[in-house]
């Protein structure tokens, strides 16, 4: 079984749309994913992720069927200001002093994350992931898959930056509040997971590609950093780059 999780291509936030750019990439994202044999479209409700997924659907002659769970994570915290924000919205100076971010089995207890719905946000969405996955006769028990037949089935995942880390969380056993901090995936960008079953039955999923943008290298269309914070210093926390 392959998992692609694609983030949307590049939004305008402003018009909940795509920008014209945001367009071009998920057409030219088409082109590249059309040569896939995809069984399967799903995609977060959210326009940007629907306006992503269509231009692929159509080229596949596939359905796009819309899951509320692969919208944005939802998961919030308090900051020490006492002020709510998103989960993946910590400064470095804050993450990097709390020990139990690092690990997959303790950064729900960190106070900062437990201050609020984020974990509770986390177990819904890859309690939703595993019940999709048994649709296909997958079963997790710990970080293995069990199955009574390894399914040849590709399912593409159109989604966002954090849900997608979300998920590659899960899959990897890697803490999500990692991930967050320290991983980036581009607009359009594949993210791809294939399972290895070296004993028969039992499977995990490994990682073949992470944000890939190669179809926009290969068209000449430059990578946008919309939600990337800027590489240099622009100002106290200033906003991420559109």
């Amino acid at each position: 079984m392959r998992i692609l999780i694609i983030r949307h291509a590049e939004p305008d936030y402003e018009n909940n749309t795509l920008t014209e750019k945001g367009f071009r990439e998920a057409d030219i994202l088409s082109d590249r994913l059309k040569t896939r044999v995809i069984d399967d479209i799903y995609s977060s409700p959210l326009p940007r992720a629907l306006y992503t997924a269509q231009p692929t659907a159509d080229k596949l002659g596939k359905e796009v069927y819309v899951l509320d769970w692969l919208h944005e994570f939802r998961g919030r915290v308090i900051m020490p200001s006492g002020e709510k924000d998103i989960a993946w919205n910590i400064p470095p100076r804050l993450w990097t002093e709390m020990p139990e971010i690092y690990r997959a089995d303790s950064w729900k207890n960190a106070p900062m994350y437990a201050s609020l719905n984020a974990p509770a946000e986390y177990d819904r969405v890859t309690g939703a992931f595993d019940s999709l996955l048994k649709k296909y006769g997958m079963t997790r028990k710990n970080q293995i898959y069990t199955c009574a037949k390894n399914p040849d089935t590709t399912i593409a995942l159109f989604c966002h930056f954090a849900l997608g880390m979300v998920l590659i969380s899960h899959l990897t056993g890697v803490s999500p509040v990692l991930l967050l901090q320290t991983m980036f995936l581009p607009t359009s960008s594949v993210t791809e997971f294939v399972t290895e079953e070296r004993v028969e039955g039992e499977v995990i999923f490994k990682c073949m590609q992470m944000g890939d943008t190669s179809h926009l290298y290969a068209k000449g269309e430059p990578i946008s950093a919309s939600g990337l914070y800027r590489e240099f210093f622009a100002g106290v926390d200033a906003p991420p780059q559109e």
